[in-house]
């Protein structure tokens, strides 16, 4: 029988899920591709491993850009890699896929994800913006019209939106996220310590030492790179803090960005989210003290689900085995 699968196609991460098997594939959203043949070489992990290390004539990147498809060939060759990965295509069966896109993408956009996924081998495909299947995800009562505040912060975009009656209300996407905050350590190591790391590096370093509000320090890490002054490759010593005032700037952004989401937000509503909270999810709500620094500068709790970098996709999956309940959030286009 043709499956239903789900994917939260994430600009860092793909995750998938199968109706009736939970979430099945976890995977980075990296290719890597021959460029005289355009054939992919690798993907997932071992492509997100050659990033900034590939030989001449392969190029090893993000086919997704800010939750856009930056290369169609690429991101199609991807999709079904990990549809067949999954047992997603058979001979006689294609899937039907419902898959998470940004809420506000253009209609260039939408239409880009769609064929990317007919291409790979969906034979229906639905849209469903990535703040409701974020909601859905943490368990969150969507159809409810008390107003709830989702702030997604993904890898190359975040989304802030308040939620009521099954739609979104009010919304901003920001462009800045997880990859903005792995470039702004790259920087801040360049201009203060006139040294050198890349940007995998700088993401490792952000999930293991890395964090937003002063009362959380992890101690130090040894990295290596290169001294720009020398030019030789050296190993130095990186405390938490000199990460923290290096997130400084992008997490300042985003509390921009939620607080000018809140003034657009009708008064009814605002008082809700004044009293439920804000609900943070995505990989960027793994920074430890992020929820803390978003409570202390807003005046509003933060509730952040127990794998937030899943909620999205787990969102979806409550979708496909609840149809019934959920099913008008969708519409399927067929080919």
């Amino acid at each position: 029988m043709a499956k239903i699968v789900g994917i939260d196609l994430g600009t860092a991460n793909t995750l998938m899920c199968v109706k009736g098997q939970g979430i099945v594939l976890r995977k980075p959203s990296v290719v890597a591709m021959s460029k005289a043949t355009g054939e992919v070489v690798a993907l997932g992990q071992q492509a997100r491993r050659m990033l900034g290390k590939t030989p001449e004539g392969i190029v090893a990147f993000r086919p997704m850009k800010e939750g856009i498809v930056a290369d169609y060939s690429a991101i199609t060759q991807m999709i079904r890699s990990f549809l067949e990965e999954i047992d997603a295509i058979a001979f006689f069966s294609r899937p039907s896929v419902i898959v998470s896109i940004p809420f506000g993408s253009t209609e260039v956009a939408r239409r880009a994800v769609e064929d990317a996924v007919f291409e790979a081998g969906a034979k229906s495909v639905a849209l469903v913006d990535e703040p409701i299947a974020a909601a859905l995800g943490s368990r969150v009562r969507v159809n409810s019209p008390k107003g709830k505040m989702i702030v997604d912060i993904g890898g190359g975009t975040t989304e802030v939106a308040v939620i009521s009656l099954n739609g979104v209300v009010t919304s901003r996407t920001l462009r800045v996220a997880g990859d903005t905050m792995d470039s702004a350590i790259v920087d801040y190591l360049e201009k203060q310590r006139r040294f050198l790391i890349g940007l995998s590096t700088a993401e490792a370093l952000k999930i293991k030492f890395g964090s937003a509000h002063p009362s959380i320090s992890k101690g130090e890490a040894d990295v290596f790179g290169r001294n720009l002054l020398s030019g030789m490759g050296e190993q130095i010593r990186v405390s938490s803090d000199e990460l923290r005032e290096a997130l400084a700037e992008p997490a300042e952004k985003i509390i921009r960005g939620i607080a000018s989401t809140l003034e657009k937000t009708p008064p009814e509503l605002s008082s809700d989210i004044s009293d439920f909270g804000i609900i943070l999810t995505g990989g960027g709500a793994m920074l430890s003290g992020m929820n803390i620094l978003l409570r202390e500068r807003l005046g509003i709790a933060v509730k952040t689900p127990e794998k937030p970098l899943e909620s999205v996709c787990n969102g979806i999956l409550r979708i496909i085995e609840s149809e019934g309940e959920l099913g008008s959030l969708l519409r399927y286009r067929n080919r």
